[in-house]
Formats: C-alpha cells, sequence, structure tokens
C-alpha cells in the first residue's frame, strides 16, 4: 500500500501527501558538532566517505538529531572516479584535487568502464544498511555528479573561479570534451542503477557547475549528457523519482525541466514562486530557502519556510535548502528548519 512508503518518497512520485517533506542538503557535515568530532579522529574526508562504518555513522547523524524525511548517503561526486582510472584527494580547506588532469584523447581512451560493485563495494553497503536502518520513517536518498560538472573537475584538476582550462577544451577541442562527457554519462547511469539496486530511492544529480554555461553551451555540454543518464536510468528503474540541481541555475531553469527528471532542485537565487511558474506542472520543485537565513532568527527561518511553502502549494514539493547548509550553522537553527518544516500544516493554520 503506497501509505506505507516513506512520506519524500510519495512526494517524489507526485502523490498527494499532507505536508511537503523535508531534508536538507549537506545535512550531515560540519556544522554538526557530532561530525567535527569524528572527522577530528578520521581527517582523511576520503577514509570517511568510502569506509562504510565511518560513511553509514555520518549519514545517520543527522537522522538520529533532527529526524528529516529523508537520509541521504555521505559520499562525494567524485568517489566513483578511481573505478574510472582517475585518482583524487580532498585537502580539508581547498576542496578537491586531480593529481593527473585530463588533457588529452589518450588520457580519455584510457578511461575503464565502471563497475561499481568491483571498484565502489562500499557505496552499496551503506545503502542498504540505511533503507533498513530508517524502514519507512525516511526515505534513502542516492546522488551523483552529472557529466559537465565532473568533467570540470577532472579536466581543471580542482574547483576553479572561472572554469577557464574546460571552456578552452569546450571551444579548442569539442570533441575530446565530447567523448569525455559520454563516458561520465555511461558510468553515471551504472553508479545510479548501483545505488538504486543498493536501496536508494530517490536519487538526485548535482550539475553543481553547469550554471557557469551560457545557455547555448548548457544546451550543447550538459543537457545532453544530463538527459543520456535520466534516459539510461529510466530505462530499467523507470519508478525511481530522479531530481536535478544546479547552482546558479535561473538562467537555465526551463531547460532543466527537459531533461526528464521528476524533480528540478531550485537555488534559493529564484523566487518559488516565479521558478514554479517557470517549469511545467508535473514537474516536483524541490528547495529553496536561502542557507544564509540559517544563521538568522528562529522567527526569521519559520517566516522565509512558511513564504516558500505557501509559494509552492499545488505543486510536488519537497521543501530543502537551495544549497548545502553551511559550516558554521548553529545547530539550534538546523533544529527549527526541520521541526517548522514537519509542522508546517499547524503552523500556516495558527497563522491564517
Amino acid at each position: 500500500m503506497s501509505n506505507s512508503l516513506p512520506l519524500l518518497l510519495r512526494a517524489a512520485k507526485g502523490e498527494s501527501v499532507d505536508r511537503p517533506p523535508v531534508w536538507m542538503m549537506r545535512q550531515a557535515g560540519r556544522y554538526m558538532k557530532i561530525y567535527r568530532d569524528l572527522r577530528d579522529r578520521h581527517p582523511s574526508f576520503r577514509e570517511r566517505s568510502e569506509n562504510p562504518d565511518l560513511s553509514y555513522e555520518i549519514s545517520m547523524q543527522p537522522f538520529n538529531a533532527f529526524k528529516p524525511d529523508g537520509v541521504i548517503l555521505f559520499s562525494d561526486i567524485l568517489t566513483p572516479l578511481p573505478g574510472m582510472g582517475i585518482n583524487f584527494d580532498i585537502v580539508e580547506s581547498k576542496g578537491p584535487l586531480i593529481n593527473d588532469p585530463i588533457r588529452n584523447i589518450q588520457q580519455v581512451q584510457a578511461l575503464r568502464p565502471l563497475v561499481p560493485q568491483e571498484s565502489m563495494s562500499f557505496v552499496g553497503d551503506v545503502l542498504g544498511r540505511l533503507r533498513q536502518s530508517v524502514g519507512n520513517e525516511a526515505a534513502v536518498l542516492g546522488f551523483v555528479g552529472a557529466p559537465w560538472t565532473l568533467a570540470a573537475y577532472v579536466v581543471e584538476g580542482k574547483s576553479s573561479k572561472n572554469y577557464a582550462v574546460i571552456k578552452a577544451m569546450a571551444f579548442q577541442e569539442p570533441e575530446l570534451l565530447h567523448q569525455l562527457l559520454d563516458h561520465f554519462a555511461e558510468c553515471i547511469a551504472i553508479y545510479l542503477r548501483y545505488q538504486i539496486d543498493s536501496g536508494a530511492q530517490v536519487v538526485q544529480m548535482f550539475d553543481s557547475w553547469a550554471g557557469q554555461l551560457s545557455p547555448i553551451d548548457y544546451d550543447t555540454f550538459a543537457a545532453p549528457y544530463q538527459r543520456k543518464v535520466v534516459e539510461l536510468v529510466k530505462k530499467t528503474h523507470p519508478d525511481t523519482p530522479m531530481i536535478l540541481y544546479i547552482s546558479g541555475s535561473a538562467g537555465v531553469l526551463e531547460r532543466m525541466g527537459k531533461t526528464g527528471v521528476d524533480i528540478v532542485s531550485l537555488d534559493w537565487t529564484v523566487d518559488m514562486a516565479e521558478g514554479c511558474a517557470r517549469l511545467p506542472s508535473n514537474i516536483g520543485i524541490q528547495g529553496n530557502v536561502d542557507p544564509g537565513i540559517l544563521f538568522g532568527s528562529p522567527e526569521a527561518i519559520k517566516t522565509r519556510i512558511i513564504d516558500t511553502v505557501k509559494k509552492a502549494k499545488n505543486r510536488a514539493h519537497i521543501l530543502n535548502l537551495g544549497h548545502g547548509i553551511l559550516p558554521g550553522t548553529p545547530e539550534d537553527n538546523a533544529k527549527v528548519f526541520f521541526e517548522t518544516g514537519k509542522n508546517i500544516v499547524e503552523i500556516i493554520k495558527s497563522d491564517s
């Protein structure tokens, strides 16, 4: 019976629900003291995300503290890269580093197909355990990086402010870049299927850096590969809801709605009512409270959530932030976010 499914899964499937489910991007992480204490004991990010016991423990920390409607795997969008033959490290305060950036066709041709059960069995292990632990109290979320964003990291070799290296490749050697993007699309689809088979009930694709593209280049280098991932996954797992998130996506919102995903996650730079108006009514909406408001007073947080939820009325809506929760956010304010979300129907009633 559908009602026995987790609230977030029902909402993501477009079913009628009593309230929008609530979870938070980066809900497991640096704003939580329990996480920082664990990080002090295990300073390597890759150890924290690739040791199944640690990844499971970190994934469960926000669930144990706040009972959100979604529990997301603690991992990284770069986690599948070593399985393709690309090594990386994540340096605290500097972010990801790729020691041997991909710059030529020989490197692309040398990439291996991804076999997640061999190179990333820890991911399947964690997802299975999460599903067992939360039962129907929350939906288990998996996630991946989209092809353009993965390419941006491996071509630049690190985070970038202007993406000059990958853009130079896009305009000087487009065929090389298309081959790389296509390889990533195939691998990411395989990885998502593996996550779903292991226990993920809803999956989110982060194309974090696609907002750096002009709309015409988004249509060339990002959208076709987002679409390819969605089509490949839907071919084998048609019932698993898929979410697409892009940071700085105001200029490409309508395009995001045409990728085949079930839900578009809005960042906070778009008014929720305008975002809803710009996307077809059959597409769900996730978001989009500014994570900065969580530094404000409980009243300010509540007011913003009420505004967001009211504007998304009559849509399939998952309440979330418009980006990840920021380090330094008071944990009590994260609690206000979750509790307001879970009691939003009563709060709106008592307000009116």
